[in-house]
């Protein structure tokens, strides 16, 4: 099965849920990320609450449950080599998901270049197969469904652009497991930038907490 996210309308901006936009939640005073390349605050992109994923991880014995933050720099976009998941231009991050507060965010940056300019809520769907593009070819060519409804898939397969660019953990080396695959969203004009037109993965090892982010076009 494919579990496409699929747009549900205006969510709430800090709800503990899958969503993008709004405002990122973390344990308290954890600081907003910045950028390795330009030292500016990035630009948070989405919320992914792992449980979501409706399937057993490769863990063995007790898990905690976790939500994923991933943070994009947009200050001078395509100078900070944000698509690359180790130069430092993006951030995932990993947090228990209990006692989780709004991040606060640093005051001399402007508001766009932190939030993305719509919360947009996601409801899941499941669809037959394990091929991503097809199943987000199938369900928005509906008649009351858009392609651009598709904010992308929940765990499965990567359906990459380019290369195959899944990466390791920087920990014990394993190839880390995909958490999301994001498209930019539903309206330009509040949309995530992957070079016009991209397309976004977001990987984590668990059990080690580390998480990487990269997108490709």
């Amino acid at each position: 099965m494919t579990m496409l996210m699929t747009y549900a309308g205006a969510g709430e901006p800090e709800e503990l849920v899958t969503r993008t936009g709004g405002t990122p939640l973390a344990p308290a005073g954890t600081p907003w990320p910045t950028c390795a390349m330009c030292e500016g605050s990035m630009q948070f992109l989405a919320q992914i609450v792992l449980d979501d994923l409706g399937h057993p991880t490769s863990l063995v014995g007790p898990r905690t449950a976790r939500t994923m933050a991933i943070f994009m720099c947009q200050n001078d976009p395509g100078m900070c080599d944000e698509w690359s998941p180790t130069l430092g231009g993006n951030r995932a991050l990993l947090f228990p998901v209990a006692d989780l507060h709004p991040m606060t965010p640093p005051h001399e940056h402007d508001e766009g270049t932190l939030r993305l300019g719509a919360v947009n809520a996601v409801t899941l769907v499941s669809i037959p197969g394990s091929d991503y593009g097809s199943a987000r070819e199938s369900w928005g060519s509906r008649s009351t469904n858009g392609l651009r409804d598709v904010l992308g898939q929940l765990g499965g397969q990567a359906d990459w652009l380019q290369d195959d660019e899944t990466p390791e953990c920087p920990r014990c080396t394993q190839p880390m497991e995909l958490i999301a695959q994001l498209e930019e969203g539903p309206e330009h004009s509040t949309s995530m930038n992957f070079g016009g037109g991209g397309t976004a993965f977001a990987f984590a090892c668990e059990p080690c907490t580390e998480a990487a982010f990269l997108w490709q076009c």
